[in-house]
């Protein structure tokens, strides 16, 4: 059984529209989650490497705030969701991600999103 992780990552000055694109667009995965990412209606095919492929479908989206993606082989009811949250008093966005995991995996997961998180950083300036 799978538990509900979340994380926060505070991405600083940067614009919502820049990291609603990093999130969202095949062009913008590409660049910081996967080596290759592509898209047929509602489904996005995430590649890494020569040998792994996986299928993400679109569960829920609102325009610059959040997505939702289900993994076609992962268990009904678990997706990862990235979340654009902005602070009117700092101007300051934050990236949230939630994710599913099996608990004894729960600390690789977080090391895996930390790292990629790290590359989203760089790649949009933040």
């Amino acid at each position: 059984m799978k538990k509900k992780i979340r994380i926060e990552y505070p991405l600083n000055p940067a614009s919502g529209t820049i990291l609603w694109g990093a999130i969202s667009t095949p062009s913008g995965l590409q660049r910081w989650f996967a080596d290759n990412v592509s898209k047929v209606d509602k489904t996005y095919t995430f590649k890494w490497g020569k040998t792994e492929t996986r299928n993400a479908e679109v569960l829920n989206l609102r325009t610059e705030s959040f997505i939702r993606f289900h993994w076609e082989d992962e268990e009904p009811r678990t997706y990862f969701e990235l979340k654009i949250h902005y602070n009117e008093l700092t101007k300051d966005h934050s990236l949230e991600v939630a994710d599913f995991t099996v608990p004894e995996e729960e600390e690789d997961t977080k090391n895996l999103w930390d790292s990629q998180i790290e590359i989203l950083r760089r790649i949009c300036g933040v």
